[in-house]
């Protein structure tokens, strides 16, 4: 995951690698080898908090470190032409550093995956504004590999749900990715089965399970 066109954010050398926790709590290891889960477990010492890996199956706690928890997910990819064009939907507009805090409040209260102080920083996120605010937002964030791109941070103020917000700004974030040449994926909780249905009917498959893994320092 780090490897990939996120280097610039990373921290460690050679088999283990973590976002700087400013941008995220992500890390990767090369593999479950002797090498790289002592990297593995520098890395989490070294720089604190927690490091979420999200991998095909539960990661094994390197010395030093213990799993703090796991959660289970769903990746999805939409790799079949889309069914029709996306209509523009003029309430959606491009957020920046300027918008922070109104990102910061909707993820931290929504919860659709971790947010950070310097998220935004490296995830290119619409949103639908509410005054001064936001009512919803979507981005995209990791880059595992070239062709591909995640659509992140999908969140609604509950009271702005039900209004189809988080649809249009997902087709948004898709149009977006396939006029740069890039793949839309995502990750969902497994067991949220309304979000399920609503990826699905964008346009997206279920292509593998997934697991986070979080470890601290033990």
């Amino acid at each position: 995951m780090l490897n990939g066109r996120l280097t610039h954010l990373a921290l460690g050398v050679g088999d283990a690698l973590r976002l700087d926790a400013r941008y995220g709590p992500f890390a990767a290891a090369r593999d479950q080898s002797e090498a790289a889960q002592a990297a593995l477990g520098r890395i989490v010492l070294e720089y604190g908090g927690e490091a979420w890996l999200v991998e095909p199956g539960e990661w094994p706690a390197p010395p030093g470190t213990k799993v703090v928890r796991t959660m289970h997910l769903l990746q999805m990819i939409a790799d079949d032409p889309p069914i029709s064009a996306t209509v523009a939907d003029p309430r959606i507009v491009e957020l920046d550093k300027g918008d922070a805090a109104a990102m910061a409040a909707i993820a931290h209260a929504t919860e659709p995956g971790p947010w950070r102080e310097l998220t935004h920083c490296y995830t290119r996120c619409s949103g639908i504004r509410n005054g001064s605010g936001l009512a919803a937002m979507a981005g995209q964030r990791m880059l595992p590999a070239p062709g591909l791109a995640e659509v992140s941070a999908v969140c609604t103020w509950p009271e702005f749900r039900g209004q189809g917000m988080a649809s249009r700004l997902i087709q948004h974030i898709m149009a977006r990715m396939r006029n740069e040449g890039e793949t839309p994926y995502l990750h969902s909780y497994a067991a949220n089965e309304g979000a399920i249905a609503l990826y699905r009917s964008l346009g997206f498959r279920p292509r593998r399970s997934m697991v986070v893994t979080v470890l601290t320092a033990a």
